[in-house]
């Protein structure tokens, strides 16, 4: 599969989840949302996504890696004080999970 292709098939992934969530929120409303706001927002969320794609993979590579890690992530969302606590609790809770698994290894 070419780079198009999967490109176009993660947008078309992208189409169909926000219209869903578009769908279930608008019931609750009351309104309608049409295939034009979809797609904008579609165009929108995807063009966001380039962006902290970009952002992320030049931090990496700044740090001479290769690869993304949650300190990537954690530097992505540092302006947004609330985003980055709930990103900050949630990777120091897989931190412990993790700490807890690989000590329960250890006593077998």
């Amino acid at each position: 599969m070419s780079d198009d292709e999967l490109r176009e098939r993660l947008k078309a992934a992208l189409w169909h989840t926000i219209g869903k969530l578009v769908d279930e929120e608008t019931l609750g409303l009351d309104v309608i949302a049409n295939q034009a706001f979809i797609a904008s927002l579609t165009e929108m969320v995807w063009t966001q996504l380039e962006n902290v794609a970009k952002d992320l993979e030049a931090f990496a590579n700044h740090a001479s890696r290769t690869t993304i890690t949650t300190d990537d992530v954690l530097l992505l969302v540092r302006r947004n004080e609330e985003l980055e606590s709930l990103m900050k609790d949630f990777v120091d809770r897989e931190k412990e999970k993790r700490a807890a698994n690989a000590s329960g290894k250890r006593k077998r």
